[in-house]
């Protein structure tokens, strides 16, 4: 028992090891988007004030792109702490979605710790890839290649935002305000592929637009946000409504 035990443990140990290289080589796309946005994250937050450890700590907490720069933005224009908590909240709404989504593939594939691990650290583009290569979800060890991917990614973004609070001190003001159109250029990113699908997403993003301008005229900027938001998604009831 013991010697048959031994020979079947490095096989095991070797097929864990190879999916978890598998998994490297399919997220290492992300690392190439992540990394050079993460340090336009951490220039910006630096330039607004925030410290080093404080970039670094929220991209290791938060780790949601889109949301960290609204916050950026938010904190810059004095924003209080509640329209910050809720913004992001309601901009990383549709996070359940997809790690209901990804949940409900691996279900009966693995455990309730590794399903609980890989949903703490699920963004659009670790659950874009792990969709894509959903055929490694039922292979012995599978769980380890979707490990590696989210692994990575994680690491990648938490490491250009530290690496961008680094530059935010030396890089000129000049310059680092030009960074900012990243922040729309992610939004336009995330917006478009929806909109060449469904015309009716860009519909809603117009009415959220509109709705933000005008909230702005009456409530703080992080309210405006925070409702433009809400009532902008709202809008898909009756924009995305099915036809009888």
């Amino acid at each position: 028992m013991a010697n048959g035990t031994k020979q079947i443990e490095p096989s095991a140990r070797s097929q864990a090891v190879a999916m978890f290289q598998e998994g490297i080589q399919a997220g290492f796309p992300i690392i190439l988007g992540y990394i050079p946005v993460a340090i336009t994250f951490g220039v910006l937050a630096a330039q607004s004030g925030m410290s080093l450890l404080e970039i670094t700590l929220m991209s290791a907490l938060v780790y949601a792109g889109a949301s960290q720069f609204m916050g950026v933005n938010m904190i810059a224009a004095s924003a209080g702490m509640i329209e910050i908590v809720v913004a992001t909240f309601v901009l990383n709404f549709r996070h359940f979605v997809m790690g209901l989504s990804f949940m409900n593939e691996v279900r009966d594939s693995f455990s309730f710790k590794g399903k609980l691990g890989l949903s703490l650290t699920l963004t659009d583009e670790v659950f874009a890839v792990s969709s894509i290569r959903n055929e490694n979800i039922h292979k012995k060890h599978g769980i380890y290649f979707y490990l590696a991917i989210y692994i990575i990614a994680y690491l990648s973004w938490v490491f250009g935002s530290f690496l961008g609070g680094l530059l935010g001190e030396v890089i000129p003001e000049q310059l680092s305000q030009s960074m900012g159109i990243a922040l729309y250029a992610l939004f336009i990113g995330l917006l478009i592929p929806t909109v060449k699908k469904e015309v009716k997403f860009g519909f809603i993003a117009i009415f959220a637009m509109l709705v933000n301008l005008i909230a702005s005229q009456f409530f703080s900027s992080g309210w405006a946000i925070v409702l433009g938001t809400v009532i902008g998604g709202l809008s898909g009831v009756y924009f995305l409504k099915e036809k009888k």
